[in-house]
C-alpha cells in the first residue's frame, strides 16, 4: 500500500499541474481532457495491478471505464465513472475485497467515484433493461485487466441494442423528451445545465446511441464542434468554481467567459446557446430519421419508388418531411428558399436536409427591393402558427435567414437578462409572431402585424448610451421593411410599430389615463386608428410570447381601456376606396360577351382579366373555375359599370402548370360552362376537398363587419378569414344564393390571410335592406368557416 500511496500522492500532484496550465479553447481543452484521461488511466493501472497482488488476484476480471470518462473526454470535474467487470467463476468475497483495494484509493484521491461490479452476464442483462446503463456500456473501455472479456461485452451489449433498437428507441426518445422538459433548454436559460438540459452534452450520448442502433445516423461535423464548445465551457466552469457542477450560475458567468477569451457573459451565453443549437437542429435530425426508419416501409414507398404529395411548385411532402422535388431548381427559382419555408409550416412538416443543403448550396438572392411575391411568403411564413419556428430555425441553422435579414445576427440567441422572458431574443421575437397570428383578425394590415411582431426587438445589441432598443430598432426595421419592398408609407408605419412597441403598454401601467394629456401623448404618436389597432395588437403579442408575468388580466384591462380612450379621440377608420375600371393593355372589353385573358407575371403569378355581361352568380363562377384548376388568388378587383362586369385576378398555380395549354384557353372554356350550368362547380371542389390534409394549426374564427356609411350606393361587407382553396367560391356563391349582386369587390390575400372587401345590391340596383344583410352577414360566416 506504500507504493500505492505515493503513486496517489504522484497522481495528484499530476493532475494539479495538468490542469494549471492554461489551455486554448477547441483544440487546446480536447488535448486537456484527453491528456487527463490517459494520466488517470495510467494511475488506475498501477492501483489494479497492486490491489490484484495484495488480494491474490481473481480470473478473469477487467476494470472498465463507462460513460464520458470511457470516451477519453474526462473534464476537471468529472467523476471516475468505473464498472469491475468479473466472470462468475471464483468466490464472490474475492471480487469484493479486490473491489474495495481499487476504489479506497480513488475516494481517497478526492475525484469523485460512480462504481459498480458486475458479472459479464448481468452487465448484459441491465444494459438490456436500463436504458442508463446501456448509454454506459455502450461507450466501454478498458483500463486494465482482461481486455478480450470487455470487448465481448461491449460487442453483446451492441448486437443485443441493434437487434432491440426498433422497439426500444421510442423509449430513449421519450427519456430524452423527458429530461429536456425537466433541465431546460440551453438556448433560452440564463442559468442553462450544460449536461442535462435540452442541447447540452446529454444529447450527444443520446445521439451516439441511436447512431450505433445503425437505425439512423447523426450529423457528424456540426455537431461534433459544437459538443466541443459545451465541453470547453463546462471544464472552465469546473475550474472556475472549484467543483463538479453542471449548471452554469450567473456569479460564475464573468470568470468562465474570461478564462475562455470571450468579451462578456452575455457573449458566453451566445456561444452556449450556438452550440446548443446545432446539437438541438442535429437532435431533432436524428430522432426523425430514426423514428421514421421504424415505422413499415409500405408507409413511405409504392413499387419501390417514394410516395409523394405535391405541396406547390417544385415541393413535395415526402415521409413526413417538405423536400425539393426533381424539378426543382434553386438557380432559377429566387422565390424556393421562402416558398418551400411557407408551405412546410403551413403544412406542420419540418424541413428536409438535404434539400436544405440543396438551397443552400444553388439558391439565388433575391433581388431588392424584394418583389411582392417574396413579401407575402414572407408573410405567410410568419403568419403559420407554432411551426413557423422549427421551419425558420432550420433555415437559420444553414445561414439562409442571414442571407435573407443580416439584421438577424446581431440577435441571434442573445440573452435577456430579464426573469419574465422566457426565450432568447430571436426566439421571442419568432414566439412573437406566433401569437400575434390568432389577432390577425382584428386589424386592418395584417402583414404589417405580423412583419411587426418579427421586428419589434431588432434594435436588441444596438443599444447606445441614452438610445433604448425600441429608438435603435427604429432605422434597422425601416432599412428591413424597405428591402423587403414595402412602400413608404408602409415601412413609415412600421418604423413606428418598432419605435413605440412600449408605448401602450407603458403608458397604461405608469400613468393616469383620467388625466387628458396622457390620451393626448398617444394621440400624438400614433396617428389614426389603424396604426393603433396595430399597436394594441402587438403589445398582447410582444407580452404574451414574454411569459406569464409580463401579461395579466390586470395589465390587459388597463391597456384595453388606453385603447378605448385612444380610439375615441382619434375617430373611425376610412373606408376603402372602390376598386378601378382598368382591364389593363392585353384584354378587350367586348360588350354583351364572355372575354378572358390570361397573362404571365412575375415570381409564377399570372393576371387572369374577365370581362362579361354582369349577372348574379359571375364572381362565384370565375372564383370556382380559377380554385378548380388550382389557382391560388393572391389579389383581385371587380367592378360593374353600365352592365359589364370587369374582374382582375393576380393568381399563382399550386402545382406545374400542363405545358402546350392555353389558359386562356382553358379558364374561358369553364367559366363558360359554369355560367351555363354544365360545369358543378360545387360538386368538384367538394369532392377533392374531401382528400385534402387538414391545417396544421387551428386558425381565428372568420369576422365578416358591415361598414357602415362606406358607400351610398351600395352595402359595404368586409370578410376576414383564413386563406384556402375555394374561399371565394363559397363567399360568391352564398351571395349569389340569396340574390345578390357584386358590383363592385377588393380582395387581397395578405400571407395566409384573405381580406376580402364586397359592394353589395339587391336586385334593384339598391344598398341592402337591412334583414338581408344580417343574412347575409351570417351566410358569410358560415362559408368563411
Amino acid at each position: 500500500m506504500a507504493q500505492t500511496r505515493s503513486d496517489l500522492q504522484d497522481y495528484g500532484a499530476r493532475r494539479r499541474e495538468l490542469l494549471a496550465v492554461p489551455s486554448v479553447p477547441g483544440a487546446g481543452s480536447q488535448l486537456r481532457r484527453r491528456g487527463l484521461s490517459a494520466l488517470t488511466d495510467s494511475w488506475l493501472r498501477q492501483v489494479f495491478a497492486e490491489a490484484c497482488d495484495e488480494t491474490g488476484g481473481t480470473s478473469p476480471v477487467a476494470l472498465v471505464a463507462v460513460g464520458g470518462y470511457g470516451r477519453g473526454e474526462l473534464a476537471p470535474g468529472s467523476d471516475l465513472d468505473l464498472v469491475l467487470l468479473h466472470s462468475e467463476r471464483g468466490p464472490s468475497s474475492a471480487v469484493g475485497a479486490l473491489a474495495e483495494k481499487i476504489w479506497y484509493p480513488v475516494w481517497d484521491s478526492g475525484v469523485h467515484l460512480d462504481h459498480s461490479v458486475r458479472t459479464f452476464e448481468e452487465a448484459r442483462r441491465l444494459a438490456s433493461s436500463d436504458l442508463a446503463v446501456l448509454l454506459g456500456l455502450l461507450d466501454a473501455r478498458p483500463v486494465a485487466g482482461d481486455t478480450a472479456m470487455v470487448q465481448r461485452l461491449r460487442s453483446s451489449v451492441l448486437g443485443d441494442w441493434r437487434a432491440a433498437a426498433r422497439r426500444r428507441l421510442p423509449e430513449l426518445w421519450t427519456s430524452w423528451e423527458a429530461r429536456g422538459a425537466r433541465a431546460g433548454d440551453l438556448r433560452h436559460d440564463l442559468e442553462p445545465d450544460l449536461k442535462e438540459g435540452r442541447g447540452g452534452l446529454r444529447d450527444l450520448v443520446a445521439l451516439r446511441a441511436v447512431a450505433a442502433s445503425w437505425v439512423a445516423d447523426r450529423p457528424h461535423r456540426d455537431v461534433d464542434a459544437a459538443v466541443r464548445r459545451l465541453a470547453d465551457v463546462r471544464d472552465a466552469l469546473h475550474l472556475s468554481s472549484g467543483r463538479s457542477t453542471n449548471t452554469l450560475v450567473l456569479q460564475e458567468q464573468d470568470r468562465v467567459a474570461e478564462m475562455l477569451g470571450l468579451e462578456d457573459a452575455d457573449a458566453l451565453l451566445r456561444e452556449v446557446g450556438a452550440a446548443a443549437s446545432a446539437v438541438t437542429h442535429a437532435a431533432d435530425v436524428t430522432w426523425r430519421r430514426a423514428l421514421q426508419a421504424t415505422r413499415p416501409q409500405r408507409s413511405r414507398f409504392v413499387r419501390g419508388r417514394p410516395t409523394l404529395r405535391l405541396l406547390g411548385p417544385g415541393l413535395a411532402e415526402h415521409d413526413g418531411e417538405a423536400v425539393l422535388t426533381a424539378q426543382a431548381d434553386p438557380r432559377s427559382d429566387p422565390f424556393l428558399v421562402l416558398r418551400m419555408a411557407a408551405r412546410a409550416a403551413r403544412a406542420g412538416l419540418p424541413l428536409s436536409t438535404s434539400s436544405v443543403d440543396r438551397l443552400v448550396a444553388d439558391s439565388l438572392p433575391l433581388t431588392e427591393p424584394w418583389p411582392e411575391a417574396a413579401r407575402q411568403l414572407v408573410v405567410d411564413l410568419l403568419g403559420a402558427g407554432p411551426h413557423l419556428v422549427p421551419v425558420w430555425e432550420a433555415l437559420d441553422q444553414a445561414g439562409l435567414v442571414s442571407q435573407l435579414l443580416p439584421e438577424w445576427d446581431r440577435i441571434r440567441h442573445r440573452p435577456q437578462r430579464n426573469a419574465v422572458h422566457r426565450f432568447s431574443v430571436d426566439r421571442h421575437l419568432l414566439e412573437a409572431a406566433v401569437c400575434a397570428g390568432p389577432l390577425v383578425r382584428e386589424v386592418g394590415r395584417p402583414d404589417l402585424l405580423l412583419v411587426a411582431a418579427l421586428l419589434h426587438d431588432i434594435g436588441k445589441g444596438a443599444e447606445s448610451d441614452g438610445v433604448d432598443h425600441s429608438t435603435a430598432g427604429e432605422p434597422l426595421a425601416r432599412a428591413v421593411a424597405t428591402r423587403m419592398g414595402f412602400d413608404d408609407d408602409d415601412v413609415a408605419t412600421l418604423a413606428l410599430l418598432v419605435r413605440h412597441h412600449l408605448l401602450l403598454v407603458e403608458t397604461a401601467t405608469r400613468r393616469d389615463l383620467d388625466d387628458p394629456a396622457t390620451v393626448a401623448g398617444v394621440v400624438e404618436r400614433v396617428g389614426d386608428s389603424s396604426t393603433l389597432a396595430l399597436l394594441a395588437a402587438l403589445t398582447r403579442a410582444d407580452a404574451v410570447a414574454t411569459g406569464p408575468a409580463a401579461w395579466s388580466e390586470w395589465k390587459a384591462g388597463l391597456v384595453e381601456d388606453l385603447v378605448r380612450r385612444v380610439g375615441a379621440r382619434i375617430g373611425g377608420a376610412a373606408p376603402p376606396p372602390t376598386p378601378p375600371w382598368n382591364p389593363g393593355a392585353g384584354h378587350v372589353v367586348r360588350p354583351d360577351r364572355l372575354t378572358v385573358t390570361a397573362e404571365p407575371g412575375e415570381a409564377l403569378t399570372w393576371t387572369v382579366t374577365v370581362s362579361a355581361p354582369d349577372r348574379t352568380g359571375l364572381f362565384a363562377a370565375i372564383a370556382g373555375v380559377l380554385a378548380l384548376h388550382r389557382l391560388s388568388v393572391r389579389s383581385a378587383q371587380a367592378r360593374t359599370e353600365e352592365g359589364m362586369a370587369l374582374d382582375v385576378w393576380t393568381v399563382q398555380p399550386d402545382g406545374e402548370l400542363e405545358p402546350h395549354v392555353s389558359l386562356t384557353d382553358v379558364l374561358g372554356r369553364d367559366i363558360a360552362r359554369a355560367l351555363a350550368g354544365d360545369l358543378d362547380l360545387t360538386q368538384r371542389l367538394t369532392a377533392r376537398d374531401a382528400n385534402r390534409r387538414p391545417p396544421a394549426t387551428p386558425t381565428p374564427a372568420p369576422r365578416v363587419d358591415v361598414m357602415d356609411a362606406a358607400s351610398e350606393s351600395a352595402t359595404v361587407v368586409e370578410v376576414r378569414a383564413a386563406d384556402r382553396p375555394g374561399l371565394l367560391y363559397r363567399l360568391g356563391r352564398a351571395l349569389a344564393l340569396m340574390g345578390v349582386s357584386v358590383c363592385a369587390a377588393r380582395v387581397v390575400t395578405l400571407g395566409a390571410e384573405a381580406v376580402d372587401v364586397f359592394y353589395l345590391q339587391d336586385g334593384a340596383g339598391e344598398p341592402l335592406e337591412p334583414g338581408t344583410c344580417r343574412e347575409v352577414v351570417r351566410l358569410l360566416g358560415d362559408a368563411a368557416a
